[in-house]
């Protein structure tokens, strides 16, 4: 039988010492568990999506069955589809796991004239992720909404086919909806903040994996994505947020350059995908957060010892990290992974993450 050494830290407290760039006693375990959660507590993944309530219940009771950092996100799927009007389908089958794009609102160029910024106190599903946010005040977890990514955004009224074609031969409306896309975070982040009053218990998240180079190259990312998630991050930092969170989903190695160019406070929180090195990831960003990165088709499928071992070399590298480092995968959990192959990555932070 396994024996866990004895905490020193609550979660809480590690997590804010990570913040204040203090120690901490070892290493923090993020889930990164959206519809693995809703599964994990006896619901179907759909109810991640479409009931706020069982969402948040979901993910603290995941949480506390695997000594998680109490940290995490919501989202009613694909944020902006539904908002600029996009028609979405829920993951309501067998192997979906998130909300699909099914009618992108943008078909045409005429359609990009009839495009304007939504309400962001009433368009689409944005009120679900508010409600959400009210249940992370009230349990004292850091209050959280969408930073980005601006071609996420993007896709979401497009489709990312149709974006990628019009990023080479009409890439004049692609700005234009970039332009859009960046006025609704920024209005979101107004919203939030005005809303709660409490700017340094936020921590927004940029999650990017439509700029991945499995995507767009790194020419693109910079002319289309860079410089306007810039400005958003630069607006959000303005109103009084200490902290955002960026997800460098995919393979970006050659993007790496460029992420270093946006502003994410002191410190930021990075968190990667398999596909880049933590290594790496250290050297480009040293003093901030890393977060990272066990690969989820092999927490899905693999064996418990694959995990495992990968989950030591993630540990031994984020350890070096004079950042500080939390042990996730490496991008959301499978919904339906193995309890206890996700328990393993909790096994190995007890085995190797002890910083005495």
């Amino acid at each position: 039988m396994t024996q866990f050494k004895q905490d020193r830290m609550t979660e809480k407290e590690r997590f804010e010492a990570l913040l204040n760039r203090q120690p901490v006693d070892r290493v923090p375990f993020f889930l990164w568990a959206f519809s693995f959660a809703a599964v994990n507590s006896g619901y179907p993944k759909v109810v991640f999506y479409a009931d706020p309530e069982k969402s948040f219940e979901a993910v603290r009771h995941t949480y506390e069955m695997y000594d998680g950092w109490h940290w995490t996100y919501y989202t009613a799927g694909s944020l902006g589809a539904r908002e600029f009007g996009t028609k979405v389908k829920l993951p309501t089958e067998e192997y979906s796991q998130s909300v699909s794009i099914l009618d992108p609102v943008v078909k045409s160029e005429e359609d990009v004239d009839q495009l304007k910024v939504p309400d962001v106190k009433a368009a689409g599903m944005l009120h679900l992720v508010m409600e959400h946010a009210r249940l992370q005040e009230k349990y004292g977890w850091p209050i959280t909404f969408s930073s980005g990514s601006i071609l996420g955004r993007v896709q979401a009224i497009m489709g990312v086919e149709k974006m990628c074609r019009w990023m080479r031969k009409k890439p004049e409306l692609i700005h234009r909806i970039c332009r859009l896309a960046t006025d609704f975070l920024i209005a979101i982040a107004e919203y939030w903040v005005e809303s709660f009053g409490c700017p340094e218990r936020m921590i927004p998240l940029t999650s990017a994996p439509t700029e991945s180079n499995q995507v767009i190259s790194p020419k693109f990312f910079r002319e289309f994505s860079l410089p306007y998630q810039k400005e958003v991050h630069e607006k959000i930092l303005e109103l009084g947020v200490k902290h955002i969170h960026v997800h460098v989903c995919g393979e970006q190695n050659l993007n790496l350059p460029y992420w270093t160019e946006l502003p994410i406070g002191e410190p930021g929180i990075l968190s990667f995908g398999h596909e880049v090195d933590l290594d790496r990831a250290s050297e480009y960003f040293p003093n901030d957060i890393i977060v990272g990165n066990v690969e989820p088709a092999v927490i899905h499928i693999g064996k418990p010892e694959e995990i495992y071992e990968l989950s030591r070399i993630c540990i031994e590298k984020g350890k070096k990290h004079p950042g500080g480092y939390a042990l996730s995968p490496g991008c959301e959990l499978p919904p339906l992974a193995p309890p206890y192959n996700v328990w393993t990555m909790r096994k190995a932070i007890n085995d190797f993450g002890w910083y005495e």
